[in-house]
This record gives structure tokens, C-alpha cells and sequence, in this order.
């Protein structure tokens, strides 16, 4: 155990690790108060949730990005994904919604290992919009969420509300894909933190059409693949068409200092 903590921290550069350590230890303690804080109103919530919360939550992915190449990120994924079925049993749901963070981010770093090519990366984030879309309004997800809401929140992330015992949900799939197109742009050398920037916009402009429209839930897959494809689109063309370009050159966005110890 300690060599591992050992590995992880070299992986990732002491300030960066405690960079991550203070994080979590901010939105854990935010967590466990959310429903004892100001309540504000609907549209003051979804703009606390837009601006702070998901993003807080989601750097969380940005600062573990160098362990994206290690062996055994998919053991780490299988593990959390056990600790967070245990952990639900228990009743102990905050820390069994960052074991399912914990589990989707880990199991994408090891699923990206797969792609050889960019042009993969796209074609997969060109069909999964219209995947979810369907599955949102007609098909698995639907179902789910309008006749067994229970498993739909074992198997989505919350987002809560300050004051209310309510939260925002996300499921597994986007948090998966949120890493994986993270961890893709730092793989191929594309703009890093352009890219966390305008996927985590995507999801708090999804929550907010949400409640605009007044629905039960939106697919959030499609905004998560614009979030991917718009802040990479003239190196990803460059690279589709074989022409070399900026974008060539690994982003030192979210990566450890050379000098970071």
C-alpha cells in the first residue's frame, strides 16, 4: 500500500498531489454540509452548480491526468467500482458517489489504451450523441429513470444543491466520456485545458436547459462530445488530413513541471 501511495505521488508531482488532496478535502466537506447551507433559489442553484460546484468536482479529473498511462489503472477502476458497491450497501453515499467517480475516470484512462489513432477518438464521439440521445428518450435510460429512480442513482454521480436534499445527476457514461475525451486531448497533444474548460461548460449549459425546458433529464453526451470536438477542431482536422500543426506537440496543460519534485 505504501508503495503504491509512493508510485502515485511521484506520478503526479507534490503540488499537484496536494493540489488534489485540498480539492477533495474542499468538496468532500461540502458535501457532507450541502443540506445545511443557503438555499437561494432555482436558477441561483443552477448557476452555483455551473460555476463552482461541477467544476470543482470535475478538476478532480484534471489533476489525476498523468496517471492516465499507468498499468494498473484499470485494477484501480475495478477496485473502486467493488469499494462503491460496498460502500452504497453501507449507506455511505457520499463516499460511494467519489468511488463511482473514482471507478469511471480510472476505467476510461485504461479504455483510451485502446485508441491508436485521433480519428477513433472522433468517430466514437460523433455516434455517441445520437447513442444517448436515444437511449434518454426512448430507449434503457428512459426506462430507468421513470420506473426504477433508485438504480439510476446508484449508477449517476450527484451534484448536490445547497439547502435541499436534491442533486444534479450525472451518469457513469458522461463521467466515463468526460475523462476519456480528457484524456485523449493529453494523449494527442490537443488543447488540455481548452478542453476541460468547454466540457465542463457543456454539462452546466445541459443542467440549465434542463431546467429551463422543464424535463425530467437531458442527454448529456452530446454537449460532452461538443465540449471535445470545438476547442480541437483545426487540430483535429490538421491531423486528420495528415498536415502538421500546433497541435502536434503534447499540451503541457495538466501535466507535472519538469522541476516538480
Amino acid at each position: 500500500m505504501v508503495g503504491s501511495i509512493t508510485s502515485v505521488l511521484s506520478v503526479l508531482g507534490r503540488r499537484r498531489s496536494l493540489a488534489a488532496a485540498g480539492l477533495a478535502l474542499v468538496v468532500l466537506v461540502y458535501y457532507e454540509t450541502s443540506t445545511d447551507l443557503w438555499h437561494a433559489g432555482t436558477w441561483a442553484d443552477v448557476a452555483w452548480l455551473a460555476v463552482v460546484v461541477i467544476p470543482g468536482v470535475l478538476a478532480l479529473v484534471g489533476l489525476i491526468l498523468p496517471l492516465r498511462e499507468e498499468r494498473w489503472a484499470v485494477w484501480a477502476g475495478v477496485g473502486l467500482a467493488l469499494l462503491a458497491a460496498l460502500l452504497t450497501v453501507a449507506n455511505a453515499d457520499v463516499f460511494a458517489n467519489f468511488a463511482r467517480l473514482g471507478a469511471a475516470t480510472f476505467i476510461a484512462f485504461w479504455f483510451l489504451g485502446f485508441f491508436d489513432t485521433l480519428s477513433w477518438v472522433v468517430l466514437v464521439s460523433s455516434i455517441i450523441p445520437w447513442v444517448d440521445a436515444y437511449s434518454v428518450w426512448r430507449g434503457p435510460t428512459k426506462s430507468i429513470v421513470e420506473h426504477h429512480a433508485h438504480v439510476f442513482t446508484v449508477l449517476s454521480f450527484a451534484f448536490p444543491v445547497p439547502g435541499a436534499h436534491q442533486a444534479a445527476n450525472l451518469g457513469m457514461p458522461d463521467i466515463f466520456f468526460f475523462a476519456l475525451f480528457l484524456a485523449a486531448s493529453a494523449r494527442f497533444g490537443l488543447r488540455v485545458g481548452w478542453t476541460w474548460l468547454c466540457l465542463v461548460a457543456a454539462l452546466g449549459g445541459t443542467i440549465a436547459l434542463t431546467v429551463w425546458l422543464n424535463v425530467n433529464g437531458l442527454p448529456a453526451l452530446p454537449a460532452i462530445s461538443i465540449g471535445f470536438l470545438v476547442p480541437n477542431a483545426d487540430l483535429i482536422w490538421r491531423r486528420l488530413r495528415g498536415q502538421p500543426g500546433s497541435g502536434d506537440r503534447p499540451n503541457v496543460a495538466f501535466r507535472r513541471p519538469a522541476n516538480d519534485t
